[in-house]
């Protein structure tokens, strides 16, 4: 079983910054890519932001040059530096994984349960 848990959310003002984290635990062999969504009220989830196990990264137009996915393989987490923020970021951001539990041949896709920022004065 594993799992992914994150947190670091809250309200904050416009201009301001949050870092989320996004941490996997459980009987992990590998973990592959892995990346943030977020979902605002009214509206589809979106992806924000992915990154390779190499430590690739790719990020939506929206949030290039404020947001930044980084993650630490040897403490099996993921992080999102978010900068900048707007009233249009507020969402419930979640993290997504691909993978391989210890003693099996294939990874699976783990969400985590989400975090909400919300982004007002």
């Amino acid at each position: 079983q594993v799992q992914l848990v994150e947190s670091g959310g809250g309200l904050v003002q416009p201009g301001g910054s949050l870092r989320l984290s996004c941490a996997a635990s459980g009987t992990i062999f590998v973990i592959n890519d892995m990346g943030w969504y977020r979902q605002a009220p009214g509206k589809q989830r979106e992806l924000v932001a992915t990154i390779t196990s190499g430590g690739s990264t790719s990020h939506a137009d929206s949030v290039k040059g404020r947001f930044t996915i980084s993650r630490d393989n040897a403490k099996n987490t993921m992080y999102l530096q978010m900068t900048s923020l707007k009233p249009e970021d507020t969402a419930v951001y979640s993290c997504n994984a691909m993978i391989r539990p210890r003693g099996t041949f294939r990874s699976v896709e783990v969400w985590g349960q989400g975090t909400l920022v919300t982004v007002s004065s």
